[in-house]
């Protein structure tokens, strides 16, 4: 599903990324884990379509991103990924149905699926009784079961998972990771996780590890 080979990116001739390659296949969840400032974030970034490397190849399901206009690059991400943050990002002045749906109008999908799939999620993921709340109003696990329907309500074939329990209690951090697991083995969908928590990276299939920009 996802290929990424040799990948470099530099900021201001300070090297960030080192030549790093990994694959991650269909339904596979990976943990990539290391020290902060090691480039963890950054190719995740990359991955993800919200910044470009610098040498190397980036694929997703065969299509190489590096040949894609900011346009394409925009509806690659759209259709295919689904994006997990530590700080939630959703949009403040969005009710939690809101947030969600978000991604189907940016999708074009119909009114009528749009609300039935994220009514279906959000009872999925435990919290419809909190479909009108602000973001503001919400607990900090609420939002991250938030952020998760908004990342796979498209039916993405990659999630990108950044520090998702990183502002959770530990109770709540393994319920978000339990939701994470089973969204992905119910989609088939591939998980690439960063993080600093050994709980997290025991969810998943395989573990990576990364120091100076490099897999180790």
């Amino acid at each position: 599903m996802l290929e990424v080979r040799n990948a470099t990116k530099h900021y201001a001739e300070r090297p960030i990324l080192r030549g790093v390659s990994l694959t991650v296949a269909k339904g596979e969840r990976v943990a990539l884990l290391g020290p902060s400032g090691c480039g963890k974030t950054t190719l995740l970034n990359c991955i993800g379509g919200v910044d470009r490397v610098n040498g190397g190849e980036l694929l997703l399901d065969g299509q190489n991103m590096g040949t894609l206009d900011s346009d394409g690059l925009s509806l690659l991400r759209r259709a295919s990924i689904g994006s997990v943050f530590q700080f939630f990002h959703l949009l403040p002045t969005m009710t939690a149905f809101e947030n969600v749906e978000l991604p189907l109008q940016l999708n074009a999908v119909p009114k009528a699926e749009r609300q039935q799939r994220v009514q279906a999620l959000l009872e999925r993921v435990g919290i419809a009784h909190r479909a009108h709340a602000l973001p503001a109003q919400m607990s900090g696990g609420e939002m991250q079961r938030v952020a998760i329907a908004r990342a796979v309500v498209h039916r993405p074939d990659l999630i990108l998972a950044d520090e998702p329990t990183g502002n959770l209690d530990s109770t709540t951090g393994t319920q978000v990771l339990n939701l994470l697991r089973e969204i992905s083995e119910e989609n088939d969908a591939a998980v690439l996780m960063v993080t600093h928590s050994e709980e997290a990276a025991g969810t998943c299939h395989r573990v990576l590890r990364m120091l100076d920009g490099q897999l180790v």
